[in-house]
């Protein structure tokens, strides 16, 4: 499949194979190789991209976004240019998806709003009310109701409970080079940004991690935890 736009620009994404599929998008030009069929663009004609768009589905630039055969979606979804829906997705209702967005095997439920250019990947839930931001990448894991990570953070293999909020720059270390550990954060916690949060660790219930910790001990409920060293300054400082 070509899909033709109005000039060709310097980006170039190439998404990773999914089950013999192979896909290579530019913006305004791509180009789709299906070895197996089992992903399909929305362009004008296409029967999954008709679908979608008869049951009220809000596509901006329905021939650059594509979905799989099993891709299931509610009502009233918005879907922005750009958007790679891979096997097993299953979308909720009221829900966003910014432009540049990943999506494969995972459960969007109601009222949710990702992107742009974020990742969901295989074994995630995003609970109804939450936010997924721009260059976000979430592996295996719940986002919890209500709950937001808004910039430039990685959460993988972890649990987070409900009306959270993860700060800019946040980490989840789950991997120790040997195994992958859990991360779990309870209920109204709040992370602070550049935070890192070494797995297996749990940040308990109205708990406050603050920016640039790192944390690789379990948080108690009603808590703060820093990490970061004192600040020192040196006056009248001059250059040798």
């Amino acid at each position: 499949m070509l899909v033709f736009g109005a000039n060709i620009v310097s980006y170039l994404t190439i998404f990773p194979p999914i089950i013999d599929t192979f896909l290579v998008n530019w913006p305004y030009f791509g180009v789709m190789i299906c070895l197996t069929g089992i992903i399909e663009g929305a362009s004008k004609g296409s029967g999954l991209g008709t679908k979608f768009l008869k049951s009220g589905v809000i596509m901006v630039g329905p021939e650059t976004i594509f979905f799989s055969k099993d891709t299931q979606i509610g009502k009233n979804v918005v879907i922005e240019p750009y958007v790679f829906i891979g096997p097993k997705v299953k979308i909720g209702n009221k829900v966003t998806i910014k432009s540049f967005t990943h999506l494969e095997n995972c459960k969007i439920e109601n009222k949710v709003d990702i992107g742009p250019y974020a990742r969901i990947r295989p074994g995630t839930t995003l609970k109804e009310g939450s936010k997924i931001g721009n260059f976000v990448e979430i592996k295996k894991s719940t986002i919890g109701k209500k709950s937001k990570v808004n910039h430039l953070s990685y959460v993988g293999d972890s649990e987070i409970g409900k009306f959270v909020n993860i700060g800019a720059g946040t980490i989840t270390c789950n991997y120790d080079g040997i195994k992958k550990s859990k991360t779990k954060i309870k209920d109204n916690v709040f992370i602070g940004s550049n935070s890192s949060l070494v797995a297996p660790i749990t940040i308990n219930k109205k708990s406050i991690v603050g920016a640039g910790s790192v944390i690789t001990k379990n948080v108690k409920e009603k808590s703060l935890a820093l990490t970061r060293s004192k600040q020192t300054e040196v006056k009248n400082y001059k250059k040798k």
